[in-house]
């Protein structure tokens, strides 16, 4: 008996921190946050008092926007 996989197994989120986003998107850090303030970027998600962090899937979707013709 074998089992079954589904064909679209969930995919594990993974979480970046800014330096890691910044080197992806190639923007200051000022410019991602004047995108996130006017809903132009991903949110961040906070994971500590002091601490953010990005869905690494947002911000491929929005890398995708990008050459798809979407908003910048």
């Amino acid at each position: 008996m074998t089992a079954k996989h589904p064909s679209h197994a969930p995919q594990q989120k993974r979480m970046e921190r800014m330096p890691s986003v910044l080197g992806r998107v190639q923007l200051s850090e000022s410019e991602v946050r004047r995108r996130i303030k006017a809903g132009r970027f991903p949110k961040p998600v906070k994971l500590g008092p002091r601490a953010i962090g990005f869905v690494s899937a947002e911000i491929d979707a929005w890398l995708d926007s990008l050459t798809h013709g979407g908003a910048v």
